[in-house]
């Protein structure tokens, strides 16, 4: 069973199966040959025998007897001679008791014997001649020609006996078949060794790729041969140094991607698509550490990612992007970040997830955020008093009309100013404490941003700008804060209006991904931002070149409020620019999904 099932089996069962069927085939076709070329001989002599005696009959007409008695024993005995008049027996050498009977009326009861007789022309014919009991017992060839004899037409008749050449033909058989068996048993003898041979390499080389497989990278496959074989053994060789190389690179880049995850200040944790963790870092394990006592287990029983991250899996898987999320854990906050992995294009196995502690920076953040809130508290009542003091001079303060107009304008606008800084202020505070709540809506997006656009075109009418919008779906609709949203982009065409020369474009382009969402863009011909204002365009107070606004200045609030409005949005907004050329603002807000808690 071992044999069949090999590679020598399999090879040298091929070659002898098929030197078997060329052979058998040879020798069937040799037999078939021998005979039909024996049997044409023999009907060739017959037929020129015939012919002979015809001709030593026609040359000797008046001893025809004595002629034919001879040309019979002539032929010999392995031929018999019959000559017939019509049915009557002129001469036959036919007798003894070993022969068989042949009569006129047996010759004549034969279809095609009969054409010799009927159409006086040559028949060659292999017949069976059978004793008085009916018996077949004789194969025989019989060649009849027409004769002219004394006048009168008769016909000769010649038989010889198949038993001769059936005596040859087996023993030609008997001599190819023992030449087709030796030729079989040198195949034999020969196949083995040839497949012994073409084995054997491969039966070294399968103790290599066994030995490689259990790590002796070390291991050989010796060349014995310069054929394809041994070219495959060298491939082998040059195979087992690349994957040593290989194996040994894999392993020092394992730690050294383990040395970089000890000694980052963030935790990571790697984990599968069932939530059990593969990898982690010290500061993920105290992340881990704190999770599990606050929930009550220990964490050396719990092999499994926390369930905060699990959630946040899910949502990535369903986004096809990272997801952030927040939690508190024993008086610390930490941020977390959790991205999918692949294994192909299609194929998510898992999740890498940042773990950062946030405590230090959302203190930071309070005292920023307590600090404006106090300041927009303290700033009420000189704004109103700003307001008051400026009225009055308005009415009878100053020395001259012109100076008391003047100075209330100045007190007046500065005092609206003022008060924007602290409207700016309080819903920037709102934002980032989170106390604002949103109200969300279905809003038909095509009627929304025509509104909010005609509400500009005044103003830009009256500096000579265009303003329009683009959608690429007048149909659509999208859930978010109306009000929030329109305060967004007031914000951005205001600013775009400003920085804007005359002659000059802002086009509102509405656009959907099915991966991203709502992408909405307020793009401008002006002056543009220069490249090292544009990090920093979003800060709380940061302006650019004052000489760009165009003498309305702005409380640098503005930007800043745009942005806390899509992130509460769970959005995401940027900005490209080219200085002189233009720039465009892009926020993208995410479908709000039914069941999200």
């Amino acid at each position: 069973m071992m044999l069949w099932g090999s590679v020598v089996g399999k090879l040298w069962a091929t070659i002898l199966l098929l030197v078997s069927f060329v052979l058998i085939v040879l020798t069937v076709l040799l037999v078939e040959f021998f005979q039909n070329f024996q049997i044409e001989n023999i009907e060739n002599n017959l037929t020129k025998t015939a012919e002979q005696i015809i001709k030593v009959t026609n040359d000797h007409q008046g001893s025809n007897n004595e002629v034919l008695q001879i040309a019979s024993e002539l032929i010999g005995n392995e031929t018999k001679m019959i000559i017939l008049n019509d049915e009557k027996m002129v001469f036959s050498s036919i007798g003894g008791e070993k022969e068989f009977e042949i009569t006129a009326e047996f010759i004549k009861n034969d279809p095609e014997l009969l054409k010799v007789f009927t159409d006086r022309k040559t028949v060659k014919k292999e017949i069976a001649l059978s004793d008085d009991a009916g018996k077949e017992e004789l194969s025989a060839i019989v060649v009849g020609i027409p004769l002219e004899l004394n006048g009168e037409q008769d016909e000769v008749f010649l038989f010889q006996s198949l038993e001769s050449m059936e005596e040859t033909t087996k023993s030609t058989t008997q001599f190819i078949l023992l030449a087709a068996g030796i030729a079989i048993i040198l195949t034999t003898i020969f196949a083995f060794f040839l497949s012994t041979r073409i084995n054997a390499p491969l039966v070294k080389m399968r103790e290599a790729a066994l030995a490689i497989a259990r790590g002796k990278f070390d291991t050989k496959v010796p060349i014995l041969t310069q054929d394809e074989i041994g070219e495959l053994a060298i491939a082998f060789n040059q195979m087992r140094k690349q994957l040593k190389f290989n194996m040994n690179a894999l392993s020092q880049e394992k730690e050294h991607l383990s040395s970089i995850l000890s000694s980052m200040a963030d935790g990571v944790i790697t984990f599968n698509k069932d939530g059990t963790i593969l990898e982690t870092n010290p500061p993920a394990e105290r992340f881990l550490q704190s999770w599990y006592f606050e929930k009550g287990f220990n964490r050396e029983d719990n092999v499994n990612v926390p369930l905060v991250l699990m959630n946040l899996f899910d949502e990535s898987e369903s986004f096809d992007k990272e997801r952030v999320g927040e939690i508190t854990l024993q008086g610390r906050d930490w941020g977390l970040i959790v991205s999918p992995l692949y294994t192909n294009a299609d194929n998510i196995r898992g999740a890498v997830a940042i773990i950062r502690d946030m405590s230090d920076e959302r203190r930071m953040d309070k005292l920023r955020t307590d600090f404006i809130a106090n300041v927009s508290h303290e700033l009420r009542t000189p704004i109103s008093m700003l307001q008051g003091y400026s009225e009055a001079i308005v009415d009878d303060i100053a020395s001259s009309e012109e100076e008391k107009v003047e100075m209330a304008r100045i007190i007046y606008d500065e005092s609206l100013r003022m008060g924007r800084l602290v409207n700016d202020l309080l819903d920037l505070a709102k934002l980032e404490s989170g106390k604002m709540n949103l109200s969300f809506e279905c809003v038909p997006i095509s009627p929304y941003l025509k509104r909010i656009t005609s509400k500009f075109s005044g103003l830009a009418k009256e500096k000579g700008i265009t303003i329009s919008a683009s959608l690429q779906d007048n149909e659509i609709e999208w859930q978010f804060d109306p009000d929030r949203i329109e305060q967004v982009l007031t914000n951005l065409i205001d600013n775009a209006i400003r920085h804007t020369p005359s002659g000059g474009n802002i086009d509102v382009i509405q656009r959907t991904s099915d991966r991203r969402g709502l992408i909405i863009d307020v793009r401008d011909s002006g002056s543009g931002i220069p490249e090292e204002d544009l990090p920093f365009v979003f800060e709380r107070f940061y302006k650019a070149d004052k000489a760009r606004t165009r003498g309305r200045s702005g409380t640098g609030l503005g930007l800043a409020i745009v942005k806390n409005i899509i992130n509460a949005h769970d959005g995401y907004i940027s900005v490209n620019s080219l200085p002189n050329k233009g720039t465009t603002f892009s926020f993208i807000l995410p479908r709000i999904m039914e069941n999200a808690e």
